[in-house]
Parts: structure tokens; sequence; C-alpha cells
């Protein structure tokens, strides 16, 4: 494989690549890449932070201990920003690229929040162990998450009142999108999911006198259903098929959709729902490398962030700012902004990210400062930082320059913007890029980190 394209391939299912890596891997052929990658990403490991003293509390709890169940919740939610910063520095350090990477798009797919960290983490690794593997097996099983049967009411669906919101949006956000059902369907599919419950642990139950065991018609095909057999007769819909691969097109190869490469996409994964296989035959598919999907996406903040971090190693002292960082630049991991999730693309850039995200390399690698406005959307997530009222304040952030120069020797200043910058320079940029030639590496790399081109993959 030639440079560009490894820096393509490794922006999409990663977060970059250094320059004495991708050189090692022009040897290689696509195919021997992409293999790498999956066998990497074949047993995926599991998101977790330390919650025995937690579980044991939970395993003990009864309901009419109102002052244990407030300290419950108190312990929950710090754990909760605790998985927030763990899973930040797993994707920063994992050599299971794929994976992670899958697991941020079922994130926002599968949209979710939880206030319960036990229930939260294993709806995490759920999206974790299927994120490669059978997408009708994926969805009946994140269909029987705690976390998700909270956050969707499916807890609420009782046979003698239906709950219909997690069947709307199973179809309207998780597998055929809108305008494909009528309102019939989801009143019918609703009935199937009644009695769906789970115990304090997490572990699905059924509660069968409230499950709702009469005939039901549903897409046009009439039985006893049960949750299961309506999400089998969604997925005999091509439909499904079809929502699913022009997600993963815009994702992980352009916000404008190809019909064309979305059909064959769709031929193949409507075959057997193996998502593994269908992410295989995008990534050596010969139009995944087309000069028009090459440097036309934009980062989004965790991709911005992580990438910055995997070519020079940062510790933050105070983790809650890296908390803050997250909210400024638009996105809180765990925390989604509704059940539809971040919609990406230009969204992720206005006039206030994109001034922070063209100031953040210098911030966190040179001992920068960063405005902090006290006014507006963030006024309370900020009070307690920024009490002395400050308007710049300095992140205590650590860069691990020596193992930049370890992680780059011998590497030239043009190698690294080759694999920095993968979309086209305007002539302002590559003469102001002209100016910097003689500038030391390290200096050379925070400025391209804060150049607009850097903000696209």
């Amino acid at each position: 494989m030639i440079l560009q394209e490894i820096v393509h391939l490794y922006n999409r299912v990663g977060f970059g690549i250094s320059p004495s890596e991708a050189k090692l891997l022009q040897k290689q052929s696509r195919t021997e890449i992409v293999t790498q990658l999956f066998d990497a990403s074949r047993n995926a490991e599991p998101l977790s932070i330390e919650l025995t003293e937690l579980i044991t509390t939970l395993k003990g709890l009864k309901m009419k201990d109102r002052k244990k169940i407030r300290a419950l919740f108190k312990e929950s939610a710090k754990k909760i920003h605790e998985m927030n910063i763990a899973w930040l520095y797993k994707l920063a350090s994992t050599e299971q690229l794929l994976v992670e990477k899958m697991t941020l798009f079922w994130a926002n797919h599968f949209v979710c929040n939880d206030k319960n960290i036990v229930h939260f983490q294993d709806y995490q690794n759920t999206l974790r162990k299927h994120a490669l593997g059978n997408f009708k097996e994926f969805v009946i099983a994140i269909s029987k998450e705690a976390s998700m049967m909270k956050y969707l009411n499916t807890r609420q669906n009782k046979k003698q009142k239906p709950n219909e919101n997690f069947a709307r949006e199973l179809m309207e956000l998780f597998t055929l999108g809108r305008d494909q059902y009528s309102e019939k369907d989801i009143k019918e599919a609703a009935r199937a999911f009644t009695g769906w419950n789970h115990d304090i642990m997490g572990n699905f139950r059924l509660r069968r006198r409230q499950h709702d065991y009469g005939e039901k018609t549903f897409l046009g095909k009439t039985g006893n259903f049960d949750g299961d057999a309506i999400i089998d007769i969604i997925l005999a819909e091509k439909q499904c098929a079809q929502f699913i691969c022009e997600k993963i097109y815009r994702y992980f190869v352009n916000d404008q959709i190809d019909t064309l490469h979305v059909s064959e996409m769709t031929e193949l994964f409507y075959k057997d729902y193996d998502i593994g296989k269908l992410m295989r035959f995008v990534l050596t598919a010969d139009w995944f490398y087309d000069e028009k999907n090459i440097g036309t996406k934009i980062k989004s903040p965790v991709e911005f962030l992580i990438g910055i971090h995997r070519i020079v190693p940062m510790q933050f002292e105070k983790e809650r700012e890296l908390v803050y960082l997250q909210k400024l630049l638009g996105q809180h991991l765990l925390f989604p902004p509704n059940v539809a999730g971040w919609k990406g693309g230009r969204t992720w850039i206005n006039p206030n990210t994109m001034m922070l995200r063209l100031r953040l390399p210098s911030v966190l690698l040179a001992k920068g400062e960063i405005a902090l406005d006290e006014k507006g959307e963030f006024e309370d997530d900020f009070q307690r930082f920024n009490d002395k009222r400050n308007r710049q304040r300095r992140l205590k952030v650590t860069p691990d320059w020596e193992a930049f120069k370890l992680n780059h020797k011998n590497i030239t200043n043009k190698q690294l913007q080759e694999t920095l910058l993968v979309s086209p320079l305007n002539r302002g940029t590559k003469q102001y890029l002209d100016k910097l030639a003689d500038q030391d590496l390290p200096q050379y790399c925070i400025q391209l980190m804060s150049l607009p081109e850097y903000q696209l993959c």
C-alpha cells in the first residue's frame, strides 16, 4: 500500500498513525494490513473499572433504605465519569483499533445513557462484544440490556398499558429509519415487548403476567410474536441492511452517500448480517481509497483529542479538565445529547469549537492558555474550576516529548506532515509550512496540529 492509503485507513479505523509505523506497513498488501487489524480486534477486551464494593452494596440493597440508595446513586455518578476517562485512555493506547472504533460508532447508533454504573458498564461491553459480530444477535442483546430498557422505558411496557417508546426507536433509529413503518406497526411491536424487564443486577427477566401473548400483525405478518420475533421480521426487510450500510458508509467513508457503493454493501450485508464481513469488504474495496474519500471528514472531538495523544502522549494532572474539554468541544463520551446521538459532520464545527481546536495543540503541548468563558452554555461546569474569575487558565497537562522523539527517530518534517495532514493544502498553508521548514520536529508537530487541515481525516 502507498503511504496515503495507509494513513487514510488508520484515520478511519483508528486515530491516525505515526510516520515510522506507516513506513513499516508500506511493504505489505492491503489485504494483509486489514487482516492484521481484524486479528488484533478478534478478542475484544472489556472496559472495566473497579466496582466490587458498589456491586456488593447493590446486591444487598433494600428498597426502603432511601439513605443508602441516595449514597449509591452519588457513588455511581462518580464512577460513570471514571469510566469516561478510562474509555478515553483505552482509546489512546489500545492496539484493538478496529473494535474500539466500531464501539464508538455503535455507541452513537444504539444511543443510551444511565446513572447506574453497573448496568451501564454491561451495556458498554455489550457494544464491544458484538461490534464486529452478527447484527441480529447484537440487536437482541442490546434490547435486553438493563440500561436500554430504562432509557427507552421498556420496563414500563405492560400488557394493560403498552409503552411505545422502545418499539418506535427500534425501528426509526436502530434498524429501518424514518417512514418505513406505520403507527399500527409501532403499537403491535410494543405489545410484543411487554413484560421485558431486568433484576437489580441488570439481568434480563420476562415478567410473564405483564406480557401480551395475543396475536399481533406487524409489517404485514401475523402471529403470536414476542420481541425476538419482531426483530427477526425487521431484519427480513432489506431496508434494514441498507439503513445500517448507509450509516457505516457515512461514518467510515464519506458523509455524501455513493448509492452504487452502498448498494454493494447492502447486498453483502443482507445475506447474513455479518458486521465483520461487511467491514472487511469496505476496507479492502478500491473505492474506499478514492481521492474523493480521503481528507473529507471532520474529526469528531474524540478523534481529534485521541489523535493528538497518539502522536504526543500526555497526562492530565486533573482528569476533570479532560471532562471539561470534551464538553467544550461538543462530545462528552457516555453523555449523548439525546436519543438520536451526535449528528457529526459539520455540526462538530462552529466558531467557538473551531477556535478551541486551533488553539488546543499549543495549550496541551506547549503550556498555552485557554480561555474559559464564565458565561453561557458551560457556566455551571466551570463554576468551581474558574472560581477565581480568571479569563485565562493553564491546563495542567504533561506531554511526553521523550516518547515522541523515540517514536519519531530519523523522521523528517515532511514525513510528519504527510501522516498528519491528508486533505489538500491551500496556497496559504503551503507558504506557511515552507517558512516553518527549519523548525525542530516537536515545534513543527504543534504547528501542523494547529492548522485547519488537521481537523480533517
